[in-house]
């Protein structure tokens, strides 16, 4: 069988879902990439060589049996090829769309090393799952039985979010708390709409309120309830807040305004598309419209930002960066999807300071040079003496990366150990923390990181709580019987 439907890469060439074209999908904030028609998606599958060592699997954080479940799409067994996808992913419709496949899987896909063209395996995740949705074969969970155990989650991103599937799977009673008036995370707030469309994430919460999973939103802890408290009302607590604290700029005139971070922009203008009345969206303070936008950052936030401006309408849309296009962070399939759109890197650019008096009007900045390797092997960027240059802006986007906030201050909780970076200690095989019952998981744990690590380490977590409820009660059963 696998002879006849699969292996056809050599004379199939690699076909992507129609991307929109550039100046259309500017003008609004919905999805670049089209679906593909059930014989599309069946004819890429097939290019799969059904490698012996599958290296799409292997660097995938989730390791999804990525070779099974596209030669069952390529034998349109599409409903068994759902669960193979969704045994190992809790959300593979939203890795299919933002995960960055040229690093991950596709970019270590064998016929891809050998110059045929990877196939697309995140294109063809995100029409198996997208399929399954509208055929009706995803439907609430009903476990096998209700378990009087209850299990309180902070936080409602994408490890919380993964954690509670897989806790209310186990019959447990799951209760999910986020600060925000959605559940979601970034997964709402931070990545925009042409990336991800909102109504896709609101389907997976609401599969889990149907999953009778209990929701508390617009609840701070340390203010509507201390960590402790929430410890008594739960038999185990899961840490899972993300990692929301902007990395600011320090460079002279970095506090005038229009000088914002990147997270507080994008939640704006993703607001904004829910339909939410904003006040910084009506008085301009975060809208691009109009204006000479600079986003200073890398990473796949600041494509996020550099996007998203160009969609506002702003005059001109730069990004700096201190390094080269080769040494990025981010998805260079987002940064090709830039630079389509019209937007204009300067590499190897750093700010120096910022121009402007009451309002920002540009940006010094110094060109650099990539110098010797740090201790990770990674060139260190070094200034170019009497290079400096200034490009003039309206609005400064700070897209420099997150970190942890001071979370046993905000949950009252000084025990609650945390690493010089701020991140909560977790025992690395148990993912418990230095309070027993209390588990940390995805970004505040790990670090700024990728969602589908964050799913990963909520499934991790869900598994060691379930662990640690059994030893639990074996304990009191061996303490009872003496």
């Amino acid at each position: 069988m696998a002879g006849t439907k699969m292996l056809k890469f050599v004379r199939t060439p690699k076909a992507m879902p129609d991307k929109r074209p550039a100046p259309e999908r500017a003008q609004d904030f919905h999805e670049i990439y089209g679906e593909y028609i059930a014989t599309k998606a069946e004819e890429q599958a097939s290019r799969c060589s059904q490698c012996g060592v599958p290296f799409c699997q292997v660097h995938c954080p989730l390791h999804n049996n990525i070779p099974d479940w596209l030669k069952l799409t390529a034998e349109g067994r599409l409903e068994e090829a759902y669960e193979l996808s969704s045994a190992t992913n809790n959300m593979p419709e939203i890795c299919g769309r933002i995960c960055p496949q040229d690093r991950l899987c596709e970019g270590n896909c064998v016929i891809e090393q050998s110059g045929h063209g990877t196939v697309t395996i995140g294109a063809v995740e995100k029409y198996i799952t997208d399929t399954a949705w509208a055929k009706g074969w995803i439907k609430p969970i009903v476990p096998r039985r209700e378990r009087a155990e209850s299990i309180g989650i902070i936080g409602a991103g994408p490890a919380g979010l993964a954690a509670a599937e897989e806790l209310r799977k186990a019959g447990l009673q799951v209760h999910v708390y986020d600060r925000y008036d959605r559940a979601g995370g970034l997964l709402i707030y931070g990545i925009p709409s042409f990336k991800l469309e909102k109504d896709i994430v609101e389907r997976r919460t609401q599969r889990l309120i149907d999953s009778r999973v209990h929701f508390h939103l617009n609840f701070e802890v340390g203010s509507d309830a201390t960590l402790d408290e929430l410890c008594a009302r739960h038999d185990a607590v899961l840490i899972a807040t993300g990692v929301y604290k902007s990395r600011d700029l320090q460079a002279p005139g970095g506090t005038l305004p229009g000088i914002v971070v990147a997270l507080d922009y994008l939640t704006l203008s993703n607001r904004v598309g829910l339909g939410d009345p904003v006040a910084g969206q009506d008085n301009g303070a975060l809208n691009a419209s109009g204006k000479h936008v600079v986003v200073i950052g890398g990473g796949d936030t600041a494509m996020d930002c550099v996007r998203t401006a160009i969609r506002q309408g702003a005059k001109s849309v730069k990004c700096l960066y201190r390094r080269d296009k080769e040494n990025m962070p981010g998805s260079l399939r987002e940064v090709t999807h830039a630079e389509e759109e019209g937007v204009e890197f300067q590499w190897l650019a750093a700010p120096k300071a910022m121009h402007g008096e009451t309002q920002v009007t540009g940006v010094r900045s110094i060109r650099m040079r990539l110098g010797l390797p740090d201790a990770t092997g990674r060139q260190l960027p070094e200034e170019v003496q009497g290079s400096e240059f200034t490009v003039p802006a309206d609005l400064v986007i700070k897209a420099l990366g997150f970190d942890p906030e001071d979370l046993p201050r905000l949950f009252d909780v000084p025990q609650l150990a945390v690493s010089r970076w701020g991140t909560v200690r977790s025992d690395f095989k148990t993912l418990q923390t230095s309070i027993e019952g209390v588990f940390a998981a995805g970004d505040i744990a790990r670090g700024a990181s990728l969602v589908v690590w964050a799913i990963r380490d909520g499934r991790d977590a869900a598994a060691s709580i379930q662990r640690y409820l059994q030893e639990k009660a074996a304990r009191l059963a061996a303490a009872a019987a003496e």
